[in-house]
């Protein structure tokens, strides 16, 4: 634990600019991230007599060694600024806003050639443009279905649509007309990608003039007499207008608003937000927060929206610049259509953001907004009216979530509690296993050896910070000898740091707030406890390897696998835990996700190691060359029947290296295979 008073700046040293600064910990880094109007007068707050500190302020300045500052030039500089670093950093004293449950998106994928419209649920992907979210899957599934029979995109997977395209024959939705078949030819790749964008701007809110169309189309074949087309028009119409009905009018037809609204105890906050498009719930989404800063409502909400809209905006600019590389251009003299894109984006950020309670820098956020937007954006209290009658709909939603979330994480934080302090107790080690390392070694009979770090901090899988090594020579001869090696790379990384940044000295001052490099991810961060999978043997060579480095205060134990016993160096009987114990499930669990992580890179290292070509026996030349090859070529047979000249036509490919290859290639070609019996397996010649 740190003394605030070790690191404090000078208070004449602290500008009184608006600035945002960062707390740094003994390994660098960085915990905590904030913003003020007067750096100065904040920064000074912090380094109060301990007492005069509430509890969470108190851990944050005793965690911290360092501290430093960045001046920028007004307060939404700062907004902006804070964000970036948060969302860079993702400081473990600040607060971090996750969905409380994965939510249901309609995404099309518009960066491919072919663009294919799913419902998606978990992370989101460069170059998709996602509509919702949804509470509920079929809800989306069904609105889906119903477009189709309008804007008729490809919905199969890769594999469905590659097989079409070889049969020539288009799947069962294209012979009911529900997709328009571009896997047969059908329609071009450019009219179909027309056609996802004009779903897309359908599921942005752009409904009533493509209700309009048809509904123009059907007077026109009605009055020609064409009832069939216009029956058809008609059902299309019913289709439009049942999708766009499906979601609850709840204000007026001009009314695009994001409702956010927020219950909070002294530990936990949620918060949920109501998307009103067109006065009609378009979709429902909600997350949850531990209160791990000092922080009112207006605080909560103001990093919310920070969080929520930087995101929003960063997905959005990468989604155009994918779609604007990818569409087909516009046929000349075609009339303009507004962009999908453009109709994306503001359905992302509405004109008007509405809360439960004023935000912190409510001015500051408005003009950010806006910025992103494009155009003016208003952040407001709903005090009467039907806007407030909703917000407080909202409110209770998330007084619900709250309670479910709670009843929820009850017994899990209970249990990992409970299973990290029995194993401290039964292992007798004096400090909290705030991070726990465990290591595994997997190889078939000496081959392909490689070995495996999982992380657990808090008794949760950390997989940011997994980890994987080969091990060759004398290192792969057997498992101690591989733990050993392994041990000793991790924590002579860890030496190396602590010594760049004792040498650096202390992290307190003011730092530029562009151009600094980015900073990589850490390797060496010292774990409380390292688990190794096997019994003594293999836990005397990691604490050999630890006492070789020099490290005395980083305890270590082996899980073996026979009797699930714990072993604890230099001791000739192991530790026995209960077979109901918490600690002893809690050590299983990151045993069995530390061999599963060294199985799967071994397998993968073994297949490529079966993979064998020709080219690899050519001499000077490496992967980036042989692929440089066959992309020019297009196969083996063909660069074997080249002349040095064409050789030399591919790059990175001079005169020298050029001979060397064909000359390699027809050596390789003048070995003739030995004729064999397959039956008697007898070389015949």
């Amino acid at each position: 634990m740190a003394d605030p008073e070790s690191y404090r700046p000078a208070r004449q040293d602290i500008p009184t600019d608006p600035g945002v600064y960062r707390f740094r910990d003994e390994y660098g880094r960085v915990i905590y991230v904030g913003k003020a109007k007067n750096l100065r007068n904040r920064l000074s707050s912090y380094f109060a007599p301990p007492h005069a500190l509430s509890p969470k302020t108190r851990a944050m300045v005793t965690t911290a060694a360092g501290v430093e500052w960045t001046v920028v030039g007004s307060e939404l500089e700062s907004l902006q600024l804070e964000y970036t670093w948060i969302k860079e950093f993702k400081p473990r004293f600040n607060i971090a806003y996750r969905d409380d449950k994965s939510y249901p998106y309609l995404a099309v994928t518009m960066s491919e050639a072919v663009p294919r419209a799913q419902v998606v649920r978990g992370e989101k992907k460069k170059g998709n443009r996602y509509f919702g979210p949804y509470s509920q899957a079929w809800a989306i599934r069904e609105t889906l279905d119903a477009l189709l029979r309008v804007f008729p995109v490809r919905t199969c997977s890769k594999g469905v649509y590659r097989r079409a395209e070889q049969s020539g024959r288009p799947c069962l939705l294209g012979y009911i007309d529900k997709c328009s078949a571009p896997c047969v030819g059908r329609i071009s790749e450019e009219d179909h990608h027309a056609l996802a964008e004009d779903l897309c701007r359908f599921m942005a809110g752009h409904a009533t003039p493509f209700i309009k169309e048809l509904q123009r189309q059907m007077q026109e074949a009605a009055a020609e007499m064409d009832f069939e087309t216009a029956a058809a028009r008609r059902d299309d119409i019913a289709a439009l207008e049942k999708a766009f009905e499906r979601n609850a009018v709840v204000l007026s037809d001009s009314t695009d608003a994001d409702f956010f609204a927020l219950a909070e105890d002294e530990l936990e906050a949620a918060v949920q937000v109501f998307h009103v498009r067109g006065g009609r719930i378009r979709g429902q989404r909600g997350w949850v927060t531990e209160k791990v800063e000092e922080a009112d409502g207006g605080r909560l909400l103001e990093q919310l929206l920070e969080q929520v809209y930087g995101e929003t905006a960063a997905e959005a600019a990468e989604s155009a610049a994918i779609a604007g590389a990818a569409a087909p251009p516009e046929p000349r003299g075609s009339k303009h259509r507004p962009s999908a894109e453009l109709a994306y984006r503001e359905d992302a950020i509405p004109r008007t953001v509405l809360l439960s309670e004023p935000a912190d820098s409510a001015d500051r956020l408005e003009e950010w907004l806006s910025g992103l937007r494009g155009s003016r954006v208003s952040i407001a209290v709903p005090q009467r009216g039907e806007k407030a009658h909703l917000m407080e709909t909202v409110r209770e939603n998330a007084r619900q979530a709250l309670k479910l979330h709670k009843s929820r994480r009850a017994g899990d934080i209970t249990t990992r509690s409970a299973s990290l302090q029995e194993l401290q107790e039964a292992l007798g080690i004096p400090v909290p296993l705030m991070r726990i390392e465990c290591y595994d070694i997997s190889h078939v009979q000496g081959t392909n050896v490689v070995a495996s770090m999982v992380v657990f901090e808090d008794g949760l899988p950390r997989k940011a910070d997994y980890r994987k090594f080969s091990i060759t020579g004398e290192a792969a001869r057997d498992d101690t000898a591989s733990m050993y090696d392994v041990i000793s790379r991790r924590f002579r990384r860890h030496l190396e740091e602590q010594a760049e940044r004792e040498a650096a000295g202390p992290r307190t001052g003011q730092v530029e707030a562009r151009g600094e490099a980015p900073e990589r991810a850490r390797f060496a961060y010292p774990p409380s406890l390292v688990v190794v999978d096997g019994g003594p043997p293999q836990v005397a060579a990691a604490a050999r390897a630890l006492a070789d480095l020099g490290i005395d205060d980083v305890h270590v134990v082996g899980l073996a696998k026979r009797l699930e016993e714990v072993w604890v160096p230099d001791d000739e009987f192991p530790v026995i835990l209960p077979r109901a114990s918490q600690g002893l499930f809690l050590l299983q669990r990151i045993r069995d996700e530390a061999h599963r992580f060294a199985i799967t890179f071994h397998r993968k290292k073994r297949s490529s190691a079966m993979t064998v070509s020709v080219l690899d026996e050519l001499p000077g030349v490496g992967p980036g060359k042989q692929k440089a090859l066959l992309k020019h070529f297009g196969s083996v047979k063909k660069l074997r029947a080249a002349r040095v000249e064409e050789i030399e036509q591919v790059p990175g490919f001079g005169r020298a290296l050029s001979e060397k290859v064909a000359a390699a290639l027809q050596a390789q070609e003048g070995e003739a295979a030995p004729a064999i019996n397959m039956t008697t397996g007898e070389v015949l010649s």
